[in-house]
């Protein structure tokens, strides 16, 4: 089959890879319908974090069962399924507490000596305790086929981050990071009952996405500035609840200088210097709580997934290009330059 792999940094190629096969009696494989590549993807093509030369990479994606394991009971052959970001056994006291991404036996898509979700086929672990199935006449649903794909990681991410600033009916929400994770934060807040939601974003196409799923303010600032309005917005306080979505030392140091005394910051952007940004000292004299990390979006999924199913919500408008897999170098190019918000796969 054809897979994506990494080469070094800015070196992604699509090349002829060994068919994936049932290893242990719980695997599937599976056939992609369709992948995407993630924000924190580009920390790989651009060196800034550790790869091995020919390792796969991606870890978004959905698709049908080809073939199941003799142990696997929740799924046949033809199912259409969503997998989240890491596979899980769904057996153990994290995944029985809904921190599937500490499962023991867990694993990221894409590490080494296993399938990344960018390619034609996957041979996927566990799979009782890891896939969602979905009804099949989404398969010929293009639309609902792309919001479903954002089951994955991007939507249960934004989710996590808002369950961890402790979004709640009424809340005054401020979210850092216009990326998808932080678009799709805005649409948790707003389906999690806040009142006010201020997007930080500068760029037209994504400021008005975050207005679409709900954001009732935009600030274009950053660094002091963007700390001086949103405060103004609010009256010289901060917001109750702030999203941080990006991972820098300056993103965090906005998310805690835009948090009301007494607030919560949830953080889901991947660390890269994020916790040169974090000051104690001013944590501990305003009582602000930060919580958050890798997003355990198997536990969110059945939450979720009736939601999109319905068009309650809709998180597609993050998919702002689509390519095929011989493409998807081009597609690497093209978000890391933002040019592209988030580049769909349709192997």
């Amino acid at each position: 089959m054809r897979a994506t792999v990494i080469h070094a940094p800015h070196d992604i190629r699509v090349q002829e890879v060994p068919d994936p096969v049932i290893q242990q009696p719980t695997d599937v494989v599976l056939r992609v319908l369709r992948a995407c590549i993630c924000g924190s993807d580009l920390w790989a093509y651009r060196g800034e974090s550790a790869r091995q030369p020919g390792q796969r990479i991606g870890h978004e994606f959905l698709g049908i069962v080809e073939e199941a394991g003799a142990e696997v009971n929740g799924f046949a052959v033809g199912d259409l399924v969503v997998a989240p970001f890491v596979w899980s056994d769904g057996t153990c006291t994290y995944c029985a507490e809904g921190l599937t991404t500490s499962c023991p036996q867990g694993g990221f898509w894409g590490s080494v000596g296993s399938d990344g979700g960018q390619g034609e086929a996957v041979r996927v672990p566990f799979a009782d305790g890891t896939l969602v199935k979905l009804p099949a006449a989404a398969a010929s649903d293009d639309h609902l086929l792309t919001a479903l794909l954002a089951l994955s990681d991007v939507l249960g991410t934004g989710h996590h981050a808002a369950v961890g600033a402790g979004v709640k009916r009424g809340s005054t929400v401020a979210v850092v990071g216009d990326g998808a994770v932080g678009l799709c934060g805005v649409m948790a807040a707003k389906r999690l009952g806040a009142e006010r939601i201020i997007a930080l974003g500068r760029h037209r196409a994504r400021t008005d996405i975050a207005r679409d799923f709900g954001a009732t303010d935009i600030v274009a600032e950053r660094g002091e500035a963007a700390v001086e309005a949103v405060r103004e917005l609010l009256g010289g306080e901060g917001a109750q609840a702030v999203i941080e979505a990006v991972g820098t030392e300056q993103s965090m140091r906005t998310a805690v200088g835009i948090t009301r005394d007494g607030g919560s910051i949830g953080y889901v952007g991947v660390p890269h210097g994020s916790g040169t940004g974090l000051d104690l000292g001013i944590m501990f004299d305003r009582n602000i709580a930060l919580r958050g990390g890798v997003a355990p979006v198997r536990t969110y999924i059945p939450e979720l997934l009736p939601d999109v199913l319905s068009g309650t919500i809709d998180p597609s408008p993050v998919f702002d290009l689509a390519v095929g897999l011989d493409e998807v170098p081009a597609g690497y190019k093209a978000m890391d330059e933002r040019t592209a918000l988030k580049v769909l796969i349709k192997p």
